[in-house]
């Protein structure tokens, strides 16, 4: 279904909603009907009867899908309504319309028989019009094949979708009611209980016919009862319109209707008879031999699985559907009669997807229109609910959320958040004296642990033998205790190591460790026991079920709440107490099920709880919090017994009351693990001490806390707790934001995620975080997280959680522009929208700055500029030139600084993303038909900023277009240009006589637009010519001369350039608009301007710009020398014929003479390519024109000459300037005897023809020597 893109809503049913779509990747419109699951029967039933029907009567089926609630029926697009409403909105139509829509409905209704379709519910609802006014069967929920059994076909639906057996009478009753259509139109053999028949569906025909002249059915009554005895005893009155001035009801059109409308079926009109009946003036006599052809073509597929000889002869003979009756059940196509309806099924049901965002929404429906999509199975369908959308991404692929949503679930808790540490000489919680024994009074042998490591079992058994006899030893003495208590120091020591903790664990030692916790004689032998038993389960291995571990712990809590005003007791025994549960909890995960053998005591719990409480001791406290943390870390039944109703509360207030950091790490750490297991424990603590409080937190100076604190939020709403609150929340959405301060890593990661879980549910949130700078803490660690580069885990985390909120904005982009699109679509055209539709549009509008904030981010522009966005784009532009004209007004709605600031933005976004000419290389052709129309149109508008802003884009555009078309030369970019020529030729062109009399920058950057098409386009500058632009551009240079570096005269140059270069160019239109005489001018400024040494701030301005009138003076000599030479050639044939062509434009160049001495002095400039254009130039002038200007060879112009034939070093160069010296000295005298006083040139020339003809170069030589012999040098 991502082929597909769903705009406005278009109809409602009672379960049905109809959505405007469109094929994406093209501009075909399509109509999506989204319907309930329980329309499954009926919606089934229409697809198998026409997914193979393609008739220009039958509205086309194209493909149905189904998601998690919904069944989705993509279906040909009517643009005109229901007959129903027109014939509301008519009253009556007269009868020549009605002649025309009842030859469609006649030519559907036909076909549908002639396949053995009856549709048994004909009413006007049921009948769609095209655009053009084409009549459409719609709706085949309660059509059938002939002599089946509808109701049973639906029953047979229901089964096969999980009905089961449950409730069959009630079913059936259901069934029946089900297949019921509208009595109005139904016949009455049909309402006395007769099957449905194509007689039943004539007499339906009829009463619409008669609807459509009368404006109302022949049979009608608010009550049932007296409705059916109007069809069963009544005549129908004759049809009389309700407008009196339409003409009567003519007697064909009568007898038409009492044929149709005959209570008895066998009197009733047959289709032989209505075909040729004379009210339908031989229409169908006159197409019955194509029409034939046609339909048993289309139907041919359908029937050849039967066989049946009775189907085709229906085709031939319209009568053979009379007496078809209960046979044609047999024999028709299996494609229709379906013994499985399992072998149709919607597309995705096969695959899996059922969720609802496989739709890709252009447009949400308003809440005051329709009802949104439901987001998941679990979800109920409301009005407010969100929707979801997605867009085809070129770089990753498509989430539907439940997969977003799935991967978000994953990324909650990270490894960093389920550290576990040892809760038994933890020195954070309480700093230990180091253990230390006396191996001289230890009375066995002191081995290490290695040592005890390799010992063979008789050896280990006979260690372990003595270290019970001598615990077991009943020796009372003071040296004896010192004994003990020394032993029990070194079994701590032996503890620590992993394998020597788990053989004594599970070895008779520690059974004899828990007698003697119970009955020894003093408290400094029970700590120690306590010691070594919690040692002994911090570094065990693993746990045999035999082991008897709740025995210890049992015990363990006993001895607690016997003492539990003994503060240092508790110190001593809850350590040891919770690395037993946490040993159980572990190896209980481990083996995946719960085993009795493992239940921790209840008493356990309270005992711990209590520890919790205020008052205790910080150190109890802490040790019960950190008992809690490490348990809850573990999935297991032993976690499950802290989650109470109080604890949230008591860990936070632990979190919110302590001094000690450490404390307040260890308790919110806690909280967060148990909100693993149950959300309710954060959600207690929330309503407790209010929301406030707990978001303070958010603030805290300890990483750590922070973490926990996202961690828990995060958690909240992935089950939906508190998700309206929160989501409504801008200070928390602020404070998470600033959170991506933060230098921590895993903090800025929580926070991205965080901020995800807000904008699924509220995308409004995303125009708060976007001006929060949102995008440019994602840019920022994007960088840091670049595929390729090594990642650490906390780097790779943030890369994970980055890309999904990355790509969820991406999908949420459609749905802003669909809802943007949606507001406007409905106060189009509307002077004064309603209250709701304000409200729409004040909700939606402010959006639009995410649109600017996405296509600036060099994240997310590659990914969101696609041919849906550029679609939706130019739809918006055009609403918005709707705006601008006065056509639609919202500024009554959201104010006349918000719709300003509404349309400033949308430009802003459309000049942000042609600054990167790559994201529109693929779509050129959208941007001409879509987008360039609305500019084109703004370029009218009263605004001038509107004007000037239009104005840029398209010459941007237009720029950019052209030049990648001109790349490329592929057909499609031939086509684009052709649509963007014919869209300035006929709507921007004509607005240049306005644009460029207005005050800069609007002409310069009309101007651009035009130097943009006649750059590539020899085509467009014909168009320029033909639409008399010329003038209007030359009218513009004197009103812009004083300023000729500015961007306006900067464009009439680069346009006159355009235009002199362009073969086919009207060169003598130019010239009599006065090129000549305004490229002198210019020229003259511009040359002055480069050649003035001060002048350097402009210097490359300049510059630039006195190559592009190098150029056009080039351009003008060459095409004058080229008129010239085709008119001596004529003069020497003997025709003549251009002569006086040649002598006039001569005339009309004769001042480009003047720059003769302007050209001069440019030929030494350190730019090569000026002296190269400048002197040929300079060459071709002289040779029309020979020495005419007076200055030519000035005593400077001669020093000038004298300096370049000497640096010159390319003989082409010097051959060059020889020849022009010879021309001007030779066509003038006074250029002669000015040469025999510039000593230094004569010099040169000296240099260049030395005595012998001695040159390296002998042209040169003998060039320099003829204009020395000259001057009889």
């Amino acid at each position: 279904m991502e082929n597909f893109i769903l705009y406005e809503e278009i109809g409602r049913g009672s379960k049905t909603v109809v959505y405007k779509g469109r094929r994406k990747g093209t501009i075909n419109f399509v109509a999506i009907l989204c319907t309930d699951k329980c329309k499954r029967p009926e919606i089934t039933n229409w697809v198998r009867l026409t997914h193979e029907i393609k008739h220009k009567n039958i509205v086309t089926f194209h493909e149905w899908y189904e998601t998690s609630n919904h069944l989705w029926l993509v279906v040909e697009l009517c643009t005109g309504g229901s007959l129903e409403t027109v014939i509301a909105q008519d009253k009556n139509l007269p009868e020549d319309v009605v002649r025309e829509f009842g030859i469609d409905l006649i030519s559907g209704l036909h076909h549908l028989h002639q396949l053995g379709i009856l549709f048994c519910d004909i009413s006007p609802g049921k009948i769609l019009l095209e655009g053009p006014g084409t009549l459409k069967f719609n709706n085949f929920c309660l059509a059938k094949v002939e002599g089946e059994n509808l109701e049973e076909f639906f029953a047979l639906v229901v089964a096969e979708e999980g009905g089961g057996d449950s409730g069959e009478n009630v079913l059936k009753k259901n069934m029946k009611s089900r297949v019921k259509g509208s009595l109005t139109y139904t016949a009455p053999e049909i309402v006395r209980g007769t099957d449905f028949s194509i007689t039943s569906d004539l007499w339906s025909l009829g009463c619409l016919l008669y609807e459509m002249f009368s404006g109302k059915p022949p049979f009608f009554s608010e009550s049932v009862s007296e409705l059916m005895e109007k069809i069963f005893y009544e005549d129908p009155l004759p049809p009389i319109p309700k407008d009196s001035s339409l003409p009567k009801a003519s007697p064909d059109f009568i007898n038409l209707l009492d044929g149709l409308l005959q209570k008895d079926p066998q009197k009733r009109l047959t289709w032989a008879g209505l075909l040729q009946h004379s009210f339908w003036k031989d229409v169908f006599t006159r197409k019955d031999q194509d029409s034939s052809s046609e339909d048993s073509n289309i139907s041919r597929n359908m029937m050849e699985c039967s066989g049946s000889q009775d189907s085709k002869e229906l085709l031939k003979n319209p009568q053979s559907g009379q007496a078809k009756g209960e046979r044609s059940g047999q024999q028709l196509s299996h494609s229709l009669r379906l013994e499985n309806p399992t072998e149709l099924r919607p597309k995705s049901s096969l695959v899996g997807h059922l969720n609802e965002s496989m739709f890709l929404l252009s447009s949400r429906p308003t809440p005051r229109t329709s009802t949104a999509l439901r987001l998941s199975p679990g979800e109920d369908m409301t009005q407010n609910s969100p929707q979801k959308t997605s867009l085809a991404q070129r770089t990753s692929e498509h989430l539907s959320q439940q997969d977003l949503e799935s991967r978000m679930r994953e990324l909650i808790y990270t490894d960093s958040d389920l550290v576990v540490t040892s809760i038994i000489d933890n020195p954070k919680i309480m700093k230990q004296p180091p253990i230390k024994f006396d191996s001289k009074i230890l009375h066995l042998p002191a081995h290490s642990v290695d040592k005890l490591v390799l010992l063979k079992d008789q050896e280990w058994n006979d260690f372990l033998q003595q270290v019970c006899s001598q615990i077991d030893s009943n020796e009372k003495s003071m040296g004896a205790s010192r004994a003990k208590l020394n032993l029990f120091c070194y079994l701590c020591v032996v503890a620590g190591h992993r394998e020597m903790a788990t053989r004594l664990l599970h070895s008779p030692l520690f059974q004899l460790l828990i007698q003697h916790l119970r009955i020894a004689p003093n408290w400094d032998i029970r700590a120690k026991v306590a010691r070594v038993i919690g040692l002994l389960a911090s570094h065990t291995a693993e746990l045999q079920e035999n082991t008897p571990v709740i025995e210890a712990i049992t015990l363990l809590t006993e001895l607690i709440r016997e003492n539990f005003r003994n503060s240092k007791l508790k110190q001593c025994l809850l350590p040891t107490l919770g690395e037993l549960i946490y040993l159980v909890a572990i190896q209980e995960e481990k083996k995946k099920h719960p085993r009795e053998c493992w239940a921790v005591p209840l008493a356990t719990y309270t005992v711990l709880m209590r520890c919790l409480r205020e008052g205790e001791e910080r150190v109890v406290n802490h040790m019960a919090a950190k008992i809690i943390e490490n348990v809850c870390t573990t999935f297991s039944t032993q976690a499950h017994g802290f989650i109470t109703g109080e604890i949230g509360p008591v860990l936070w207030y632990l979190f919110k009351h302590s001094t000690a950091d450490s404390l307040r790490v260890t308790a919110i750490s806690a909280l967060c693990r148990i909100t693993r297991h149950s959300p309710a424990a954060f959600q207690n603590v929330i309503e407790k001490v209010g929301l406030n409080s707990v978001m303070s937190s958010l603030a805290s100076a300890i990483c750590k806390v922070q973490q926990s604190m996202l961690t828990l939020f995060t958690a909240l709403l992935s089950c939906g707790v508190h998700l309206q609150r929160l989501i409504q929340e801008k200070d928390f959405v602020s404070t998470i934001i600033r959170l991506l301060d933060s230098p921590s890593t895993s903090i800025r990661a929580k926070a991205f995620l965080v901020l995800l879980y807000i904008l699924i549910h509220n995308h409004e949130m995303l125009l708060l975080s976007c001006q929060s700078r949102l995008v440019m803490y994602i840019e920022r660690d994007s960088r840091k997280t670049t595929p390729g580069k090594e990642q650490q885990s906390s780097n790779e985390y943030l890369s994970k959680c980055l890309d999904l909120l990355i790509r969820h904005i991406v999908q949420e982009l459609p749905r802003i522009l669909g809802d943007i699109l949606n507001a406007l679509a409905n106060v189009s055209g509307r002077k004064h929208p309603s209250t709701v539709q304000a409200k729409q549009l004040k909700m939606c509008l402010p959006l639009m700055p995410i649109v600017l904030h996405l296509v600036t981010s060099q994240v997310f522009r590659p990914q969101v500029v696609t041919e849906e966005f550029l679609f939706s784009y130019g739809i918006i532009l055009s609403h918005i030139k709707s705006v601008d004209s006065g056509e639609t007004n919202i500024d009554g709605a959201i104010g006349l600084m918000a719709s300003e600031e509404f349309i400033k933005i949308t430009l802003s976004a459309f000049e942000a993303i042609i600054q990167y000419p790559v994201l529109l290389k693929d779509y050129c052709s959208t941007v001409v038909d879509y987008i360039l129309p609305p500019l084109v149109s703004l370029v009218q508008s009263q605004n001038v900023e509107w004007r000037l802003f239009s104005l840029r884009l398209l010459s941007e555009t237009t720029s950019l277009l052209v030049n990648q078309e001109v790349g490329d030369g592929k057909e499609s970019n031939v086509d684009s240009d052709s649509s963007l020529l014919a869209l300035v030729r006929d709507v921007l062109l004509p607005q240049y006589e306005h644009v460029l009399t207005d005050p800069d920058p609007v002409p310069a950057y009309a101007l651009k637009l035009l130097v943009a098409m006649t750059e590539h386009n020899p085509t467009f500058t014909r168009l320029v010519e033909e639409s008399k632009l010329i003038p209007l551009i030359f009218e513009v240079i004197p009103e812009h001369q004083e300023n000729i570096l500015g961007n306006t005269m900067q464009s009439v140059i680069a346009l006159l350039n355009n235009l002199v270069a362009c073969k086919d160019s009207n060169m003598k239109l130019l010239y009599e608009q006065g090129l000549v005489r305004h490229v002198c001018n210019l020229f003259t400024e511009t040359v002055t301007l480069c050649l003035d040494v001060d002048n350097k701030n402009n210097n490359e301005t300049a510059t630039a710009l006195l190559f592009s009138l190098l150029d056009i003076l080039h351009g003008m000599l060459a095409y004058t020398s080229s008129i010239v030479r085709l008119a001596l050639q004529a003069q020497k044939s003997g025709s003549g014929g251009e002569t006086q062509a040649a002598e006039d434009l001569l005339l009309l160049s004769r001042p480009l003479t003047d720059l003769v001495s302007l050209l001069i002095p440019l030929l030494p400039h350190e730019d090569p390519e000026i002296f190269e254009v400048s002197s040929k130039c300079l060459s071709i002038l002289v040779q029309l024109y020979g020495g005419e200007n007076p200055d030519s060879l000035s005593p400077e112009n001669a020093e000038t000459f004298a300096d370049l034939l000497t640096s010159k070093e390319d003989p082409k160069e010097q051959k060059l300037l020889l020849r022009i010296l010879r021309r001007m000295i030779t066509s003038n005298e006074k250029h002669l005897e000015s040469l025999k006083h510039a000593d230094t040139l004569l010099r040169a020339l000296e240099w260049l023809a030395p005595a012998g003809g001695s040159s390296a170069n002998s042209t040169v030589a003998s060039l320099a020597l003829e204009i020395l012999q000259a001057v009889g040098h």
